[in-house]
């Protein structure tokens, strides 16, 4: 069998060990071994203090390249020798591919560039081709890598599996320590409950290492991708311009899509979860300030009153509709027929009898009383401050708008709550970071209707009520059973355990 020719031998002793191709711009490193600058400095990019030979695998203390011109004029003259390789002449008149045609992105000869196929076209030389398409793909090779940094940062960070797992945990830590302080009879409480914190954490552990697999397999192809481009790079014009547009195409696809964090149906059971062990610590500082005798009741009240402050609600009469009068001191509204003549302002209701409170929230957690009538039109909830004043006002939580009206849900659409019986004394409640409104019967613990993940868009959010002609509100007097209530070691008046709420019912 024949050896290889002397030709042959000349170009692979100036051939880059690493892209296997005639060098350029060859240089040497402390070993004595030989590469393309663009080749080694790729392989180089990722070290840190060792820099290695991809030949020997000598390590150097420092990156120290030196250009090999004699090397480089070796190659050139290689280049002159060498046959022209397979798809570099026109498959037509055999003529070198020495021009490109824009319009159609192919590689001509001199005589297909003079032919009447692309004398409208713009034909520009091949080299000068390839070097703007090299400088398109050389940007489309940062943002690749870019790209590349983002998976790689998702996949190490790990932050929406960190932030809902350590969530639970910490929960479940929390709940463990303070269910120790209870009685027997709660320890089978206790053990539901972390069976349903588990399976949660499971549930959470799961969506999130399928969100880390599909990261994984998307870096995996940008991976891919980026070898692929890389040794694509190298190539001459003749073939590095073949499939360019496929090429060009593949980079504009791979964008970087951020993990999906949890579902929401998973994020509401855990705030569920949160909730109801809000619900388990008021009700241990209570039984703690009324003593540890287990024939002791609970102390009358919903374990919320003890953590959402009870807010001094007053009507603010810049807002009020012209048709509602308001008492002096604010507590009391009633709906007539004779307007009022008041001030026409962008504040005013002008077309729904409604009225808004002086004091709004912005954070925080707050709860008020209402007492409504049977029968009769009446609406009660929270609004945005920006929410419509002028004409008619769409009372959906889209347009910002959180209400009960006459035990229907104002939502699109309507729900009847059908309850019965109807409560006479309704509870409104408020945790603005929860985005949560819910409407409860006095001392209950479960809503009767509930807003999640309400859009207060950091907006101020206001107490708001409708009143119906004939309907007036009136001023709550102090409560039996409000007496002095003991609250981690404190003890709070009626008039700070009440506040000010309203009730609503129908004139006769």
């Amino acid at each position: 069998m024949a050896g290889p020719s002397p030709a042959e031998q000349l170009r692979a002793e100036a051939s880059c060990p690493v892209c296997l191709e005639l060098f350029q711009d060859p240089v040497s490193i402390p070993c004595g071994h030989s590469f393309c600058r663009g080749c080694i400095e790729r392989c180089w990019e990722s070290s840190r203090g060792s820099f290695s030979c991809p030949r020997c695998r000598n390590a150097a203390p420092e990156r120290s390249l030196r250009p090999n011109r004699e090397l480089g004029h070796v190659a050139d003259i290689a280049r002159g020798l060498l046959p022209a390789a397979p798809g570099t002449l026109c498959g037509r008149h055999r003529e070198p591919l020495q021009l490109f045609c824009r319009e159609d992105r192919a590689l001509l000869c001199l005589v297909c560039g003079r032919s009447w196929l692309h004398r409208l076209h713009r034909v520009v030389p091949a080299e000068e081709a390839a070097q703007e398409y090299k400088e398109q793909i050389q940007s489309c090779l940062q943002a690749l890598k870019e790209e590349r940094e983002k998976y790689l940062e998702s996949r190490k960070s790990g932050a929406p599996r960190n932030l809902y797992l350590d969530k639970t945990r910490s929960e479940g830590q929390r709940m463990v320590r303070e269910f120790q302080e209870l009685q027997r009879f709660l320890e089978e409480q206790e053990r539901l409950l972390l069976v349903q914190l588990g399976d949660l954490d499971r549930a959470i552990g799961r969506a999130q290492d399928e969100a880390l697999a599909k990261v994984s397999e998307e870096l995996s192809q940008l991976d891919t991708l980026i070898w692929e481009m890389e040794g694509k790079f190298q190539q001459p014009p003749s073939h590095f311009l073949q499939d360019i547009r496929q090429l060009l195409d593949s980079c504009e696809m791979m964008k970087f899509q951020p993990p999906a964090e949890i579902s929401s149906d998973l994020e509401r059971s855990l705030e569920d979860f949160v909730q109801r062990n809000i619900l388990v610590r008021g009700t241990l500082r209570r039984c703690q300030g009324a003593g540890r005798d287990r024939g002791t009741s609970i102390l009358p009240g919903s374990p919320l009153t003890l953590l959402y402050p009870a807010a001094d609600v007053t009507l603010d009469p810049s807002t009020a509709h012209p048709h509602l009068h308001l008492s002096e001191d604010g507590k009391e509204a009633r709906g007539q027929l004779v307007p009022r003549d008041v001030p026409d302002h962008p504040e005013r209701f002008d077309f729904e009898p409604c009225v808004l409170a002086q004091r709004g929230f912005s954070s925080g957690r707050h709860f008020w009383e209402v007492e409504v009538g049977q029968g009769g039109v009446w609406a009660l909830g929270l609004v945005r401050e920006s929410a419509r004043r002028r004409g008619p006002l769409s009372l959906t939580p889209k347009e910002g708008v959180w209400a009960l009206e006459a035990f229907h849900s104002l939502t699109s659409p309507r729900a009847n709550l059908r309850l019965h019986p109807p409560p006479r004394r309704l509870r409104v409640s408020l945790d603005y970071e929860g985005r949560r409104v819910a409407f409860f019967g006095a001392g209950d613990d479960i809503p009767i209707l509930e807003y999640t993940r309400a859009a207060f868009n950091g907006e101020r959010v206001l107490p708001w009520f409708k009143i119906g002609m004939g309907a007036r509100l009136l001023e709550v007097t102090r409560s039996p059973r409000c007496e002095d209530r003991a609250v981690a070691g404190q003890v709070m008046s009626p008039l700070d355990w009440v506040g000010f709420g309203f009730s609503l019912r129908i004139c006769p």
